[in-house]
C-alpha cells in the first residue's frame, strides 16, 4: 500500500529517524559511511581525530622545510669554504716561481715566492699514518676487552676515562711531548738506530723533535676517538652469533674472531678513517713535536719533519700577503685531503647500514 516508512536507530545520534524506502533500498545496508573514515562521526577537519588537517599539513611542510634548510646550510657552508680558499689561494700560485707539487721548500716571501707543497703534504700523511699503526692496534685491544671481556662496572669507568683522554686539550699533548716525552723518545731512537739501522726508515740522528715524537704524540690523541667507535660497534654484535659461536665449542677467542670482528669490520674500518681525518688536521701538538723541516725523507728519527696544519700554525705571523695565500692554498689541499677521507668514512659507514638492514 504504498511505501511505509519505519524507524532505524542510527549509531552515533542518540536517537532514532524516519527513514523511507527511496533512501535504503530494500537489502542495502542502513550504515551511512561518513566522510571522516568513522561511522556516526562527521568530518569536521579533522584528520583522523587528531589535528586538522590544514594545521597538520602546515606543520609537516615546516618541519620539512626546516631539515631542508639544515642539510643545505651545511653544503652551503663546505661551498663557502673552497670558494675562500680557492679564491685567496690563486694569486699566490700565480706568483710563484716554482712547481707547486714537487718543491721543497719554503720561501713565499722572497721575489721571487718559492714554495711547494710536496714535503708538507708527505709528513702530513706520514705522521698520521704513523700514528694510526701504532694506536689502532691499541684501540681494538681495548674495545674488545671493555665490550666481551671486562666486567660491567670496570668497563663502563676504563671507558669513560678513555673518552675522557678525548676532552684534553691539543695544546697540553704538544707540551707534554716537548717538553717531557722529547728525550725518551730520543734515547729509543738511539736504540732503534743501534739495532735496526739497516732498515730506511731507522736512520742517523740527531735526534730531538722528529716525525717519530709528533707520531707518538699523535697516537695518544687518537687512541679515544678509534676506542669509543669501535667498542660500540663490537656491542652490537647479535647475541645470537655470538651464542652460537660458543655453542659450536669455540673459545672466547674463537668467537671473537668469528662472530664479532667480521661484523664489526666496516665500522672499524670507519672508526679508523675518522681517526686518520683527526690526524691530518691536527696543528698545535705538530707544531710543538716536529721539526719544520721541508724535505722528503723516510727518516723518522732524524729531527725534522713537518706538517701542512702545523706548518700555517708556525708561518701564518711572519708571511706577508703571497705568504698568507701560500698558506691558504697548502690549507686548500689539507681541507681536500681530509674531505674524502670523511666522505670515504661516511661512505663504508653507510654501506654497513645498508647491510644491517638487509640482515635484519
Amino acid at each position: 500500500m504504498g511505501d511505509t516508512p519505519h524507524r532505524s536507530a542510527h549509531a552515533g545520534t542518540g536517537g532514532t529517524r524516519v527513514a523511507t524506502s527511496h533512501e535504503w533500498p530494500a537489502g542495502a545496508s542502513a550504515r551511512v559511511a561518513e566522510p571522516s573514515g568513522i561511522p556516526g562521526m562527521p568530518d569536521n577537519g579533522l584528520g583522523g581525530g587528531g589535528l586538522p588537517r590544514a594545521r597538520a599539513f602546515g606543520a609537516e611542510r615546516a618541519f620539512r622545510g626546516l631539515t631542508l634548510a639544515a642539510g643545505t646550510t651545511v653544503l652551503v657552508v663546505i661551498a663557502a669554504i673552497a670558494i675562500f680558499l680557492i679564491a685567496k689561494a690563486v694569486p699566490a700560485l700565480r706568483a710563484n716561481s716554482e712547481s707547486f707539487w714537487t718543491f721543497e721548500g719554503w720561501f713565499p716571501n722572497d721575489d721571487p715566492p718559492k714554495f711547494g707543497i710536496g714535503a708538507l703534504a708527505f709528513g702530513t700523511v706520514l705522521t698520521a699514518l704513523l700514528a694510526l699503526l701504532m694506536a689502532v692496534p691499541v684501540a681494538l685491544g681495548i674495545a674488545l676487552y671493555l665490550s666481551h671481556y671486562a666486567p660491567r662496572r670496570l668497563g663502563n669507568g676504563l671507558g669513560f676515562l678513555i673518552d675522557l683522554l678525548a676532552a684534553v686539550p691539543s695544546v697540553v699533548f704538544g707540551l707534554w711531548g716537548r717538553d717531557y716525552f722529547a728525550q725518551p723518545v730520543a734515547d729509543l731512537s738511539a736504540w732503534l738506530n743501534r739495532y735496526f739501522g739497516w732498515i730506511p726508515i731507522f736512520g742517523d740522528g740527531p735526534y730531538g723533535n722528529s716525525i717519530l715524537l709528533g707520531s707518538v704524540v699523535l697516537a695518544i690523541m687518537v687512541l679515544p676517538i678509534v676506542t669509543s667507535l669501535s667498542r660500540e660497534v663490537f656491542r652490537q654484535t647479535p647475541t645470537a652469533n655470538e651464542e652460537a659461536a660458543l655453542a659450536l665449542g669455540a673459545t672466547r677467542w674463537e668467537m671473537v674472531r668469528t662472530a664479532v670482528l667480521p661484523y664489526g669490520r666496516p665500522g672499524v674500518i670507519a672508526a679508523v678513517m675518522l681517526g686518520l681525518g683527526r690526524a691530518l688536521g691536527e696543528t698545535i701538538a705538530l707544531a710543538l713535536t716536529l721539526g719544520s723541516t721541508y724535505a722528503i725523507s723516510f727518516n723518522i728519527l732524524k729531527s725534522g719533519g713537518n706538517s701542512i696544519a702545523a706548518n700555517i700554525a708556525n708561518r701564518f705571523a711572519e708571511a706577508n700577503d703571497t705568504g698568507r695565500g701560500a698558506l691558504i692554498a697548502s690549507g686548500l689541499v689539507l681541507f681536500a685531503i681530509t674531505l674524502i677521507v670523511n666522505i670515504t668514512a661516511r661512505a663504508i659507514i653507510y654501506r654497513r647500514r645498508e647491510f644491517t638492514e638487509s640482515a635484519a
